[in-house]
């Protein structure tokens, strides 16, 4: 229980901001993450805790975060408000920045809130910090933490300037799982003049979906060596059927594809390489370091600079033929020792199995 206040504190009022997906009004996943994080910290702060949302219509957001505990709900909503644009997502988020005048502003380090939210904190002459990773209350005042140099060197900042806004990253918090409740929300009426609606959204433009190799959302990290353009067993190298059992083991996994450098420099010495393979898939020291709950990495020795890249990631298992490398010191929570090759082979039939069972009773449901 939070103790009361001492005569002369000063009481945090905190602001948490999100917005709907543009494709279907629904909260993102990281909205969650972030008002779990900022329920715990108005607990701990006996601070009062106010939400605003905005987007095209917020009337079943605000129903699924009904119960969270919040004094108040306000909510700027209309077609201006639809597709992420900074001059009329500003002027919405500013508008309840203004009507809140909130000491500590907490929201999800989405794309679309990352572009807007520092420069609202200017308007307001605070100060903002991204990036952050987490929150923790140390002698009485709040602190964020967040990552520097790769991942490697952890900071803790501590400000007094107030408004401090704070855009947290995914997977820094566990998601509020509250029951849907009725708020009482306040709508507030944002005017966007023709001046600020210069931008459009025409349209997107995204890859194939089987094309797809990078998704932060997903539930495992499939990381592969540069194993798999080596020479195999037989003394040849297989760098297409590499191609089909990888490409095929991320169509039925719905998988984020990662690379260690090793593999991903490999073009660059006309070395055999995976086509679908670059450089923004390398995770480590240099690359990447994403937070998926799980990780599977193949055909890589598990070196120190790969690994950095393992960060965050829960549950650790890697496939090997050599049970000497890096992984096997302490560095995956499992190793099998065989060849990936083979390993895929069975695993993509298995998958593949499920999958076809699942369509099955899909339609015999129907």
């Amino acid at each position: 229980m939070a103790a009361p206040h001492k005569q002369g504190e000063v009481v945090e009022k905190i602001l948490f901001l999100a917005h709907v997906d543009e494709s279907c009004n629904v909260l993102p996943k990281a909205v969650y993450e972030v008002l779990g994080l900022a329920i715990d910290v108005a607990a701990q702060m006996n601070a009062t805790l106010t939400i605003g949302l905005i987007g095209e219509n917020v009337d079943t957001a605000a129903a699924f975060i009904g119960s969270s505990g919040a004094t108040r709900v306000l909510a700027v909503s209309g077609p201006d408000f639809a597709q992420p644009r900074y001059a009329s997502d500003a002027a919405a988020l500013e508008a309840i920045c203004r009507a809140v005048q909130p000491t500590l502003v907490l929201a999800p380090a989405t794309w679309r809130f990352s572009r807007v939210l520092p420069g609202v904190s200017h308007r307001l002459a605070g100060q903002a910090d991204t990036h952050i990773t987490g929150l923790e209350i140390r002698d009485g005042a709040l602190t964020a933490s967040r990552w520097y140099y790769r991942q490697r060197i952890e900071a803790v900042i501590r400000r007094d300037a107030r408004p401090w806004f704070l855009l947290l990253e995914s997977g820094c918090h566990k998601p509020w799982t509250g029951e849907p409740g009725a708020p009482s929300m306040e709508k507030m009426p944002v005017v966007i003049p023709a001046e600020l609606r210069r931008t459009n959204v025409t349209g997107t433009r995204a890859p194939k979906s089987e094309a797809q190799t990078i998704r932060p959302d997903a539930d495992l990290l499939f990381v592969a060596g540069a194993g798999w353009t080596k020479k195999q067993s037989d003394g040849k190298v297989h760098g297409e059927e590499a191609e089909s059992l990888i490409l095929r083991f991320l169509e039925l996994s719905k998988a984020s594809l990662g690379g260690s450098k090793s593999l991903v420099d490999q073009s660059g010495d006309n070395q055999a390489v995976l086509g679908f393979m670059t450089h923004l898939n390398q995770v480590g020291q240099t690359g990447a370091t994403p937070r998926h709950p799980k990780g599977l990495s193949t055909c890589c020795h598990g070196e120190e600079p790969h690994v950095v890249g393992w960060r965050f990631i829960h549950e650790r298992r890697a496939i090997n033929l050599d049970p000497n490398c890096g992984w096997a010191r302490g560095k995956a929570d499992v190793l099998y020792v065989s060849d990936a090759f083979e390993v895929m082979k069975r695993v993509n039939e298995l998958l593949a199995t499920g999958s076809e069972k699942k369509e099955e009773a899909t339609a015999t449901a129907r």
